[in-house]
């Protein structure tokens, strides 16, 4: 195997372009880091920005040619994947009746589809004491009234990572979903396309970078799951301990 690489989807904006400067900064034995998106022009930007050698992979994730192309490219580069981020993600808010299918369904391909396929091409090229870092949703914790596809993505994403991270446990591969509340990124403006969050959502916003370094700290404590911030923390705990039949009914006058 080659260089020591950290692989990070989504790295063109938001939490895949914070944990990029993250990693620039604390991981001094890390050679390379793959920038994946679909924007070519935001990672070159991005790219400038760090100290780290990186390359530059335009992918479009919900497109099964490119990540054949992918594919292909591990195979002939051959690398120490050390880290991989599958912080791309997509999700539209509002009633599930009037949100386009094409929509939909595109939350479970970036979601779902792509962050598994890139999991098991990336996994070969893993040693010894790498991690995969996985980008879920406090929306796993429970179902939630319209964001039902993105809640329903996000709670996979969680299920399968504890799931992998106890199969990977043999290999000395550790795997972190991480499971933020409401993060200050373009995600909510983009979301709300076709609807609005609950206003109580702005109250809770919590700043990317202090997410990101919960997270790689979590990452390096082997945990399964990374939870910032503590009324999100008591969110999990109560959607644990209550029915979900009685939060819905207080979600509902929730405006």
């Amino acid at each position: 195997m080659g260089k020591n690489i950290a692989v990070i989807t989504g790295a063109s904006s938001g939490m895949g372009m914070e944990f990029a400067f993250q990693i620039d900064c604390l991981y001094t034995k890390i050679d390379e880091i793959w920038l994946i998106a679909r924007r070519k022009d935001k990672l070159t930007e991005l790219a400038k920005m760090l100290d780290t050698k990186t390359k530059i992979i335009p992918t479009d994730l919900s497109n099964e040619l490119d990540l054949q192309a992918l594919s292909l490219f591990l195979q002939e580069e051959n690398p120490k994947i050390r880290i991989l981020v599958n912080a791309a993600g997509l999700g539209f808010m509002g009633e599930f009746r009037r949100v386009p299918m094409k929509e939909q369904l595109s939350m479970i391909d970036v979601n779902v589809r792509a962050l598994t396929e890139l999991t098991w091409l990336c996994l070969p090229y893993m040693p010894k004491n790498a991690r995969i870092i996985q980008l879920a949703s406090s929306a796993a914790f429970l179902p939630q009234k319209n964001f039902a596809v993105y809640a329903a993505t996000k709670s996979y994403v969680l299920s399968f990572s504890r799931a992998l991270s106890e199969e990977l446990r043999k290999n000395s591969i550790y795997v972190t979903a991480v499971c933020p509340g409401p993060v200050d990124t373009a995600f909510f403006p983009l979301a709300g396309k076709y609807g609005s969050a609950l206003a109580f959502k702005e109250l809770i916003m919590v700043p990317a970078d202090k997410v990101v370094k919960k997270a790689l700290y979590d990452s390096h404590k082997k945990k399964q799951m990374s939870v910032y911030f503590l009324p999100i923390k008591a969110f999990q705990i109560a959607a644990k301990l209550l029915p979900h039949r009685f939060i819905f009914f207080i979600m509902r006058f929730l405006k």
